[in-house]
């Protein structure tokens, strides 16, 4: 990739912010705008950019969750793969907010492709303490990343590899309890 390829956005192609923010890149619920309003505590429709795509990453459910009990999203290195999600401008104010709902995770600022465009610098989130073996997320879960996903258009064989995904984890653990209980 050539300097002349990365672009970063005219001050004019931001939502209509009047205060400084910075570029987020959601991957697992935060890509539903009405969940994440739940936990920042205002309406982020307007701070959607669009969908998006990180390269050089896999999804995969390598946390636990302590709040949802359940597995939950995380993005681990993988060169030959790429993460579809959402690229928000949020305003830097909801900054703690985001920190607080991603307990357990950590900043990493990576390189986002959105609408033709590049975005260097934009904030994701990665677990701190990942887990060797990925652990099926609850239907409440499951449901709330789908619905982030198809809410703001991410590719449709994605989102159907996705749904196969967590559905797949499900009916493993599905089974292993299954034989436990045998």
């Amino acid at each position: 990739m050539s300097l002349h390829s990365i672009q970063t956005p005219a001050e004019s192609t931001y939502p209509t912010l009047q205060e400084p923010g910075f570029y987020y890149f959601a991957y697992g619920s935060c890509m539903c705008p009405v969940d994440l309003k739940r936990s920042l505590g205002e309406s982020t429709h307007a701070y959607v950019l669009g969908p998006a795509t990180l390269s050089g990453y896999r999804l995969g459910f390598f946390r636990r969750s302590q709040l949802r009990n359940c597995g939950v999203l995380d993005i681990v290195p993988d060169p030959t793969a790429s993460v579809h999600g959402v690229l928000y401008y949020l305003p830097q104010r909801l900054s703690d907010r985001l920190d607080q709902r991603e307990e357990g995770y950590c900043h990493e600022t990576v390189t986002i492709h959105c609408q033709d465009r590049v975005y260097p610098r934009t904030r994701t989130y990665t677990v701190m303490e990942k887990l060797t073996e990925e652990i099926a997320p609850n239907d409440w879960y499951f449901n709330v990343v789908l619905r982030g996903a198809l809410t703001c258009g991410l590719p449709e064989q994605y989102c159907w590899q996705l749904f196969h995904h967590m559905h797949e984890l499900q009916q493993q653990e599905f089974s292993q309890q299954m034989l436990r209980s045998a």
